[in-house]
């Protein structure tokens, strides 16, 4: 009987555990959708919408278990969306999202963040990566300016 129990035990720790797994992924999963949203808010030249896309990152990131993503990693990405959130122009949220990409890129090499294939792609008039959910270019760093400007660096499934 005590087997039994003990079984029982172990099995439930271990769905427990699955699950709060699966909640940590679809966490941060939904910290890259926030930073798609400011990623394309960029890309359409439209400083209200990015910031308000800011905002909404900011939630999400402070809603992540510390236990799932440093509390010092979540820090900085928070420091760089209300810098974002709170510019009121575009081109200084721009020099931010710099910044915002490459620690989310990185964020992005740990986890899976999406079923679908995340790109890293570059321009090299703003010297700056940031994270895509498809192949085409859509370039936030120059908006409609220069919306094709740059290529795919590298690819995360």
């Amino acid at each position: 009987m005590k087997k039994y129990i003990i079984t029982a035990a172990l099995s439930l720790f271990s769905i427990v555990s699955l699950s709060a797994q699966s909640k940590k992924d679809a966490q941060v999963s939904k910290l890259y959708q926030n930073y798609i949203a400011i990623k394309s808010a960029l890309a359409s030249d439209d400083a209200d919408k990015t910031s308000k896309a800011a905002t909404e990152f900011i939630k999400t990131a402070s809603a992540i278990d510390v236990k799932v993503v440093s509390e010092g990693n979540l820090n900085v990405l928070r420091k760089d969306a209300s810098a974002i959130s709170d510019a009121r122009n575009v081109a200084a949220q721009r020099e931010t999202f710099l910044n915002l990409s490459d620690n989310m890129i990185a964020l992005t090499k740990q986890f899976k963040l999406s079923d679908k294939p995340v790109y890293v792609q570059y321009c090299p008039m703003a010297d700056g990566s940031w994270l895509s959910d498809e192949k085409q270019i859509i370039n936030p760093y120059y908006g409609k300016s220069m919306l094709s400007c740059g290529s795919i660096k590298s690819e995360i499934k």
